[in-house]
């Protein structure tokens, strides 16, 4: 699903409530009042000049886009959750407009799901994956005893010595049906072999879907299967497949079968029926929780039986570190695997793995994951169970990765920070200037309007702005190397004079006409030295801070 509202990016989503200057329980009436006043301000017919006329319409257009919102219960519902944004969401007209905030809720997340699939039918999805085996037992059997030197010199001999690749993408068809289209190479000491597979999904119904997969290869021969998915319960679901290999000795009929079950709330339990050349019957039990991860299985089959656990545990840090371990018997052997997972980049993680098996030996297995893509290297290090490989292949990654971590990573990841805060920077100092801009072409727009208020305020001893600022203050005592970031603002203020009071709501007052944010992301406050019945008065009011004047509290007490 998209991401929420909440973690986009909001400096361009304007303050209805503090444009129209009411509270966010204002009734429809203080709506219309404050829409009708603010027209009357700016509406583009009284100016003449061309310049205002022009910046009249744009501030004219905005109040009356504030009052169609506001004034609209559904559309105002859907603002009050969601913001500006959440009315761009295409699909809101075909909703039944009697909603609830948590209906309303889950309504975005339905379109907002939507939305991004229409976006995932315009992407391909590739997936891809390279493996490359690497033999580097030389380096620890030839101190074996029994180990003949090779003539050629005294270097230790690694090679590689398998390959495989596989790619796949996908192309969305309709809205319920997606074609995918994968391939793979693969070879080993010289011998290999590819193929191809074409697969087609369709989603049935919201319980399920199916889909139908046509192969060819040089190993093994055409393919035609099918597979099926079906939710029996909302917490149980099942998985058939079956499929028919024409291989060089004769047909290969395959089927299994799947269910699961959910246990508890992180908990799943699987059991599972493989029928063919391997055939085989599994259970497993997996509980993932936000710090670990635990599976249990048990298969019992032909030719493989076999036992497996494993547990890996989350450390709740930046890095989505985690470490594992896993323990596996069975008629094959025994293996034991332990390593550590670790997120490098945004899209990247990288995980490292020892695997100690009898008879297998000892193979160090290195993992890079980034974005969509897959890069294995399994280095074999020696066949028996050598403490010195078994020390070196958990030592050396973790030195290398250490160096690599300091000498690259971090300075890396330091610069693209500066990077992104620098374009940030430039952004923010782009959107500053856009509401500046705004903010004085509005001043100049309430001259007219702010001289006659003055003249009846003053012919009365009402209440008159004397000077006012808005934005970040700095003490005399503290920060006094900071600079303080201020705007003027004596003019929108006067301009919300009404019948010698001045009412300010909640709303920051960055959305005021007239008004614009000199610092984003820092405390604000508005400070008024204004003059009412004669007498000055002074206040300092935080900038999400109700305000009313006149008030006894302000008022300055006279020099003796």
């Amino acid at each position: 699903m998209a991401a929420s509202l909440e973690d986009d990016f909001e400096f361009n989503n304007q303050d209805y409530y503090s444009l129209l200057n009411v509270r966010k329980e204002a009734t429809l009436d203080e709506l219309k009042a404050s829409y009708r006043r603010l027209c009357m301000l700016y509406h583009p017919d009284k100016h003449r000049d061309p310049e205002l006329k022009s910046q009249a319409e744009q501030l004219f257009n905005q109040v009356h886009q504030a009052y169609e919102v506001l004034s609209d219960a559904h559309s105002r519902a859907i603002y009050d959750i969601f913001g500006k944004k959440g009315l761009e969401v295409e699909g809101w007209e075909v909703v039944e407009r009697k909603r609830t905030p948590a209906e309303i809720r889950e309504e975005y997340e339905k379109l907002q799901r939507e939305r991004e699939e229409r976006r995932l039918q315009q992407r391909t999805n590739p997936k891809g994956t390279i493996s490359v085996g690497v033999d580097a037992t030389d380096l620890f059997d030839r101190y074996d005893e029994d180990f003949e030197e090779m003539p050629g010199g005294g270097f230790p001999h690694i090679e590689i010595n398998k390959m495989h690749i596989s790619q796949s993408i996908e192309a969305p068809l309709t809205n319920l049906d997606t074609a995918v289209l994968s391939g793979s190479l693969s070879t080993h000491n010289g011998n290999g072999g590819g193929n191809i597979n074409m697969t087609v999904r369709r989603i049935m119904s919201a319980k399920g879907w199916g889909e139908v997969e046509l192969g060819a290869g040089d190993i093994l021969g055409p393919l035609i299967g099918l597979k099926v998915f079906r939710n029996l319960t909302p917490r149980c679901f099942l998985t058939a497949q079956c499929g028919l290999q024409f291989s060089p000795r004769g047909l290969r009929p395959t089927c299994s079968l799947m269910t699961a079950r959910h246990l508890d709330q992180n908990t799943m339990g699987y059991l599972q029926w493989r029928w063919g050349p391997n055939s085989a019957m599994t259970t497993s039990l997996v509980r993932d929780t936000k710090s670990s991860h635990f599976t249990l299985a048990l298969q019992l089959g032909v030719p493989h039986s076999y036992l497996m656990m494993s547990y890996q545990y989350k450390f709740q840090d930046e890095d989505q570190t985690k470490v594992k371990g896993s323990v596996k018997t069975g008629w094959f052997g025994t293996v034991v695997e332990y390593g550590a997972e670790r997120k490098i980049s945004r899209h990247s993680v990288l995980s490292a793995t020892v695997s100690i098996g009898v008879p297998q030996g000892v193979t160090l297995k290195i993992k890079l994951a980034r974005a969509s893509q897959t890069y294995l290297f399994p280095v074999h290090l020696t066949d028996q169970l050598l403490p010195s490989a078994v020390f070196y292949a958990t030592a050396g990654p973790l030195l290398v990765y250490l160096a690599i971590h300091r000498l690259i990573i971090i300075p890396y990841s330091q610069a693209q920070k500066i990077e992104e805060l620098e374009l940030q920077r430039k952004s923010s100092a782009t959107d500053i200037a856009k509401k500046k801009q705004e903010a004085e072409s509005a001043v100049l727009l309430m001259q007219e309007s702010v001289r006659r208020i003055t003249e009846a305020e003053e012919s009365k001893m009402g209440l008159i702005i004397l000077n006012a600022w808005y934005g970040k203050f700095v003490s005399d005592t503290s920060q006094k190397q900071e600079k303080a970031k201020v705007i003027d603002v004596t003019v929108p203020l006067q301009c919300l004079v009404k019948d010698s009071k001045l009412i300010l709501t909640e709303s920051s007052k960055a959305g005021l006409p007239g008004f614009y944010d000199p610092c984003v992301g820092e405390e604000k406050s508005l400070k008024l030295l204004y003059q009412f019945r004669g007498v000055m008065h002074q206040v300092l009011s935080a900038d999400t801070e109700p305000l009313r004047i006149p008030k006894q509290s302000h008022r300055l007490e006279s020099e003796s």
